[in-house]
């Protein structure tokens, strides 16, 4: 729910358009209406989704989906009034827990693929810079650098990795020190990079919790 709208209805993930969405959650509850049927759906990755059917009479004679039940949805994001949802064209009850599993497998793959389109795309477009700090190791930054809400956080992520890469110092490298290369972004967005980073275990603190370094050195 997240992804940027470009247009009236269209949505796009590092300029990947969104056209259909498939959702595996718990229905929390639902709320019947005179033409569509709209249920509270939780797939457990941040507030429960408004998901709306159409009905036409003969869905009427359906029994709708009580709450507690996993369903799969099949859909698209739509604005209303500010107001994200998913328009769904399928809405299924899950009976092999399998289904899940194999959901949370398809969501992996889906992400690793994005985040190689976007570590692609940043490679052949990056480029040596003038660092701001000639005693300091020089890095390499992307040409795109001051553009990072075009890629989000894994732009942020791949810039930090590689500054803290190219980081010789025992100690890493301080967050100021990022911040003062990383000027064009809010410590926020960096903290929030670093902590990915951190989980992932792709780098560590050192003398403090200020400080990191990469964890392939």
């Amino acid at each position: 729910l997240s992804a940027p709208q470009v247009s009236n209805d269209t949505f796009a993930v590092c300029d990947l358009e969104l056209n259909q969405v498939s959702i595996v959650g718990i229905v929390r509850g639902f709320t019947p209406f005179v033409t569509n049927m709209q249920y509270s759906v939780d797939d457990m990755t941040g507030p429960p989704l408004c998901v709306k059917q159409w009905l036409n009479e003969e869905d009427w004679s359906l029994t709708s989906v009580p709450p507690g039940t996993y369903v799969k949805v099949i859909g698209s994001l739509r604005n209303f009034s500010g107001q994200r949802s998913v328009l769904a064209m399928n809405i299924r009850c899950i009976k092999d827990l399998n289904e899940i599993t194999s959901h949370m497998l398809e969501v992996v793959q889906a992400h690793m693929l994005l985040f190689e389109k976007v570590l692609k795309g940043l490679r052949e477009s990056s480029l040596k810079v003038k660092p701001k700090h000639p005693d300091r190791p020089q890095v390499v930054l992307s040409s795109i650098a001051h553009k990072p809400s075009r890629y989000g956080v894994w732009g942020l992520v791949y810039k930090n990795t590689n500054l803290l890469r190219s980081c010789v110092l025992a100690e890493g490298i301080s967050l100021q020190d990022l911040k003062s290369q990383l000027d064009y972004l809010s410590m926020r967005d960096i903290r929030a990079s670093l902590v990915f980073l951190v989980n992932e275990g792709h780098i560590f603190s050192t003398i403090d919790e200020h400080h990191f370094k990469s964890a392939e050195h």
